[in-house]
Formats: C-alpha cells, structure tokens, sequence
C-alpha cells in the first residue's frame, strides 16, 4: 500500500519517537534495577564479556573443552541473575530491553517490506489527513439519510429519488468494504447538493480504515498542485503530484468546478491514464452529465471515463437549500 510522502514521514517520526521512548524507559529500568542490587551491574558486564569471548573462541575453532567452560560460567551468571530479579520481584521483562517492535526492532521494516507497526502508524496517520480533508468527521453510512429524498415516483428515473438513492448506498457500502486494487472505478454524477460528497467520503473513511492509502482531493486542489510543480519555484521532481499516482485509492471530488485549461486536461488524462494503466481504482464526483465529459474535456478523457467507470446517478432537491 502506497502512503504519500507526507503520511510516510510523519509516521516514521512516530516510530522514531517511540523507539527513543522505549531505549529510555529500558535505561531508567537498568539504572533503577543496578541501584537497588549493584551486582546486576557486575553480572550484566560479565555476561556481555563471556559472550565475546564465545564468539571468539568459535571463530578460533577452540575445544569442545574451553567451549563448554565458557557456557558453564554463563549459564552460572544466568542463574545468578535470574535468582536476584526473583527475589527483587521485578517484573516480568523489566531488563529485557524490549525494543518498540520485536519484529522489526523499531526500524519500520520486514525485510524489504513495511512492517505492521509501521503500516499501522500510517492509517493512523493518513485517517488524520483524510479527517483534516473532509471536516466534520461526521460522514459514515449509518448516517446518511435516506428520509430526504423523496419517494414519489418519477418516471424519467423509472423509481424514486429514495429508492435510487437507497440503491447507491448498498453499493457504495459495498464497494467500500471490498475494496481492493481490483475493484474499479466510480463516477458519481448528479446535480449540487445530492450527497455525492458525503458518500465519497463515507467510502474514503472506510477504505483508510482498512489500511488501504486513499488520497482525496477537489478537483480544484488536485490541479493546483500539477500547476504549482509545473510553474512553482520548488516544482519540477514529481513531489507534489506523486501522491495522486501512487495510491490505492484517488478521490476527485467536484471535477468541473475548475477553470477548464489545456494544462488541466492534460494533468487529468495523466492521472487518468497513468492510475488505468496501473490498474489502481478512482473515485470521481462531479455536477457534469457523463455527455458533457467530452465537450469540456477531451474525447479521451470521456471514453476513458465513460467506457471504464461504473456510473452512479445521483437525483433528488437540493440537500444544501434544506439545511442539510
């Protein structure tokens, strides 16, 4: 899972911080366990001491004999040294050093994969970008409300307003508590104030909550940023759009309300373009009819959305001019 830069840092600053947290509260430990019987001192300086010697005397090919006389020793000092942790009743591991993860040992990875504290850090953290994004913090399926919309049967829908809203939600929940990198794309369409914002971010909630990256942006935002690497004074490495390829999940919510350019249908059909070739899922709101794409974008960009995106129409009054 592809967390942005900043999600990445933030979260290996906590780590860090918690390591630092940990070797000090196994230092106070030690300090604490070698006033109260300074012969743990003597004993944790022996052991280091006969464990070189080991480790010298394998390299050496040295007898079975010396060998063992090293191992009866340590194994002497264990003795001693769990019999006055004992005694002192310490603890459970109070001079175990153990470090923040064991897996990992605070480090942050497996291996060459991201270890599961790590990745735990970085839902923690983009929840917390995703929370600044969106506001409220109070989108959730279990709130949305499908008594607003009308149940009055409107034939250019062939259904209620209500009951085709009530059909988006159950997809939505789906789609949300499915998610993988297989899932496909979205488009909702609709006029303003229908709930296609609330929904995008009941499904960004979700999906964050899982683990999965999601970024989720305005579309006015998402081609300030392509703008500002292209013309902006630090632009030019990739930094700042980076975020909008490389994770699992792109939200772009409003698309149309921006000043349509040529450098913005650019940057959209390579996001588009680049995220489809890549297989990685989008998410896009906007007030536009799917036959209106192609007249203010491109007919690439149309067919890419159009022909790829599962539409979900979004129909019903205002929301917003109820006070909801």
């Amino acid at each position: 899972m592809a967390y942005s830069a900043q999600v990445l840092r933030r979260a290996r600053a906590r780590l860090e911080q918690a390591k630092l947290e940990r070797e000090r509260e196994n230092e106070a430990h030690r300090a604490a366990a070698y006033e109260r019987y300074p012969r743990l001192r003597e004993i944790d300086r022996e052991l280091q001491q006969s464990m070189a010697e080991l480790a010298i005397a394998f390299l050496k090919k040295d007898s079975e004999e010396a060998l063992g006389a090293i191992r009866t020793r340590n194994q002497t000092l264990q003795a001693e040294r769990n019999w006055i942790l004992e005694a002192g009743e310490f603890e459970d591991g109070y001079l175990d050093d153990t470090p923040v993860c064991t897996r990992c040992g605070g480090t942050g990875y497996d291996g060459s994969q991201m270890c599961s504290c790590l990745r735990e850090l970085c839902r923690q953290e983009q929840k917390k970008e995703l929370t600044s994004l969106l506001g409220s913090g109070r989108e959730s399926f279990d709130t949305f409300r499908l008594d607003v919309y009308s149940d009055a049967y409107d034939p250019k829908l062939g259904t209620s307003p209500r009951e085709l809203m009530r059909s988006n939600l159950n997809i939505c929940k789906k789609y949300a508590a499915g998610f993988s990198a297989a899932s496909g794309s979205l488009l909702f369409s609709g006029a303003t104030g229908l709930g296609k914002t609330f929904l995008s971010a009941c499904i960004a909630r979700q999906i964050a909550d899982r683990g999965f990256s999601v970024m989720y942006e305005t579309a006015i935002r998402l081609f300030g940023d392509f703008e500002t690497e292209k013309f902006g004074a630090q632009g030019g490495d990739g930094s700042l759009t980076r975020k909008y390829f490389d994770c699992d999940l792109l939200i772009i919510d409003d698309l149309g309300t921006e000043m349509t350019t040529q450098f913005t249908v650019s940057a959209l059909y390579s996001v588009l373009n680049t995220r489809m070739m890549e297989g990685k899922p989008i998410l896009i709101s906007t007030n536009l009819l799917p036959e209106a794409l192609e007249t203010r974008y491109s007919p690439q960009i149309a067919s890419r959305i159009v022909g790829t995106f599962r539409l979900i129409k979004f129909a019903g009054d205002d929301l917003r001019r109820k006070g909801l």
